[in-house]
């Protein structure tokens, strides 16, 4: 369906087509959805809403449609006033399903022209989608900005394996979505993309001196070819079956570095979270109730038993059935969760229900935080969340959903939050351990490295003074702050978007200031107060150079690139995926210590 293109002069002639493996989808032609797309994309509520309407105007519907056609005739008096006894009694039944007939003819009819406008292809440099018969939209994502790629199966889709392709781009409003696709060919489709983001064909090309190199990935199946729309419906429909209670996709994955959760431990830091939505709804009821019953006293009118009863059910029931709803959906979200590598980036699976599967490249995490609220303390229980480009708009960033996917590991121990630690900061050395964990999260303690606020700015910071501070490695910008609410948040240096100071009145009066790291638009800030004015300038000068040249050594946004022309330096074919590093192992005895901060900061605080 691509349009015929004269080959250009050799000066200015084009990269080669992205696949010469006639089954894989990256092939530069369009494409189109699974037939059942328009079903799922509107069509199916369309359906039951249609179906409600017509179960409860069923006699209206009937005797419109018979006095159209037969005004003189209709004669409902004599049957009750129902049409469909009249129906059968004049031996109708044929006309009427002939009738349905057509009418299902005309539905299929309309999604079968809605589906023929909505295709996608894949090039060398971009993922496009276009769709739309009155109103068309092209859309168009750059393959060198591609974020990450989520694969989510809602529940409906999942039955008759279907899957919804998500490519994450950099900006606002960004992603480009294929909905839907047989979940053999997504995940087909999914290794296409990462393979092409990474760049890792193009290195190969190079090596061998321009000659096509296969698409499929090493040990993984070769994807099937499209084929017709009615293979296509029953080969989806056999899937679909036997998918619904498949876990974590292991095709291409390590499984002795695979993370899961235990379901108890996870359905017990829900509900022990949960907690905090009881006294919020508690404290609601409770200023409620105390009002009408103040109220009704002194009108002199005081509620008796039955009244008092009936009015705290009443208002009682919606409060439990909303504590339960929010508990439940996060607990559904995050069962079946499992987090591995694979050479592609992170691969995160969970939900009950509806199942996401996201990949995160190499270098698409801006931030990291580890956090543990109070309640979880005497579990050791932990929480990892990300600053990621989720192509999203600011205000689809607030909703749940779009939360969801900043969550790396829901709750874990101590050696589960050091692995995902390992996983998505491949980067990071382990000899930044002690840094991290013994005087990051579980500090401060004897010979704390951190630069912390002054004694003379603890109002600012009352209750957690003593943690606020930052500590600078050659990897990251590492960040500790709360004691109700304990965080570490960890920014690489590679992808640090810049710092800035603040300063008022009464900072200048006591000679601090305030520092703000950037990072993209997340769950994660990055403000810390009242600072020494030395200490916030180096975050200035010192961190911002850091960062600049940790940036220049980056190149993990085409790590697919580098790692192949590494292996091809090597003599080899290719290249396995680096396992990451060994945070979870014990640390030794006598473990190097951290770097010392800057002189300034060893001065003594006021």
């Amino acid at each position: 369906m691509s349009e015929p293109q004269l080959p250009p002069p050799e000066a200015t002639a084009p990269a080669p087509r992205p696949s010469s493996d006639s089954s894989s989808l990256a092939d530069g032609d369009w494409h189109r959805m699974h037939p059942l797309t328009p079903l799922f994309k509107g069509g199916l509520a369309l359906i039951i809403v249609a179906g409600i309407a017509i179960a409860n105007l069923r006699d209206r519907l009937i005797a419109w449609f018979v006095d159209l056609f037969t005004p003189e005739e209709a004669h409902y008096d004599q049957y009750g006033g129902d049409p469909v006894e009249w129906v059968l009694a004049n031996n109708l039944i044929l006309v009427v399903l002939l009738g349905v007939l057509a009418l299902a003819v005309v539905l299929v009819g309309i999604f079968w022209f809605v589906w023929r406008f909505q295709q996608f292809r894949i090039t060398g440099d971009h993922v496009e989608v276009r769709k739309g018969i009155v109103f068309r939209s092209h859309r168009r994502a750059p393959l060198d900005r591609v974020q990450g790629v989520n694969l989510t199966r809602p529940f409906p889709a999942r039955l008759i394996g279907l899957a919804k392709l998500e490519v994450v781009g950099a900006g606002n409003d960004s992603n480009v979505e294929l909905e839907y696709l047989a979940t053999s060919r997504a995940e087909s489709v999914r290794a296409d993309i990462l393979r092409l983001a990474s760049g890792a064909r193009a290195a190969r090309r190079s090596a061998t001196g321009g000659a096509p190199v296969a698409s499929t990935v090493a040990g993984a199946p070769a994807p099937t070819a499209p084929g017709s729309a009615r293979a296509q419906l029953v080969g989806t429909m056999n899937d679909g079956v036997n998918d619904l209670i498949g876990g974590v996709d292991l095709a291409d994955v390590e499984p002795e570095s695979v993370v899961k959760i235990p379901a108890g431990r996870l359905v017990g830091s829900q509900l022990i979270s949960s907690v905090l939505w009881i006294v919020f709804f508690g404290l609601i009821f409770l200023v409620t109730i105390g009002g009408i019953l103040i109220g009704s006293l002194l009108d002199g009118e005081p509620l008796d038993g039955v009244i008092g009863l009936g009015l705290g059910l009443g208002m009682g029931i919606p409060l439990v059935i909303a504590v339960i709803g929010i508990t439940w959906a996060q607990i559904s979200k995050s069962l079946r969760y499992s987090i591995a590598p694979t050479p592609d980036g992170v691969r995160i699976t969970y939900g009950l229900l509806t199942t996401v599967t996201e990949t995160l490249p190499p270098g698409r995490i801006f931030a990291v935080e580890v956090s543990q609220s109070l309640l979880w303390r005497p579990f050791g229980w932990w929480t990892v969340r990300i600053n990621r480009m989720s192509g999203k708009s600011a205000a689809q960033q607030q909703s749940g959903s779009a939360q969801q996917f900043n969550v790396v590991l829901p709750v874990g121990k101590r050696a589960d939050v050091e692995r995902v630690l390992g996983l998505i900061l491949p980067d990071a050395p382990a000899t930044d351990l002690p840094v991290v964990w013994d005087h990051g999260i579980l500090g401060p303690v004897d010979g704390d490295p951190y630069v912390r606020m002054p004694r003379r700015a603890w109002w600012r910071r009352p209750l957690s003074w003593k943690r606020q501070g930052y500590y600078l490695t050659d990897f990251g910008l590492v960040l500790r702050r709360g004691v109700v609410w304990r965080k570490l948040a960890i920014f690489p240096l590679a992808r640090l978007q810049g710092v800035s100071l603040s300063q008022g009145p009464i900072d200048r009066a006591q000679r601090v200031a305030g520092a703000q790291i950037h990072s993209v638009q997340g769950i994660i800030t990055g403000y810390l107060a009242g600072l020494e004015l030395p200490d916030a300038r180096f975050l200035i000068d010192g961190v911002t150079a850091a960062a600049a040249a940790a940036a220049e050594a980056d190149h993990s946004h085409r790590w697919g690139q580098y790692s192949a022309s590494a292996a091809t330096d090597a003599g080899g074919e290719s290249a396995a995926p680096p396992s990451p590093p060994a945070w979870s192992a014990a640390p030794p005895a006598s473990p190097t210590p951290p770097t010392a901060p800057p002189a300034w900061s060893d001065t003594p605080r006021d």
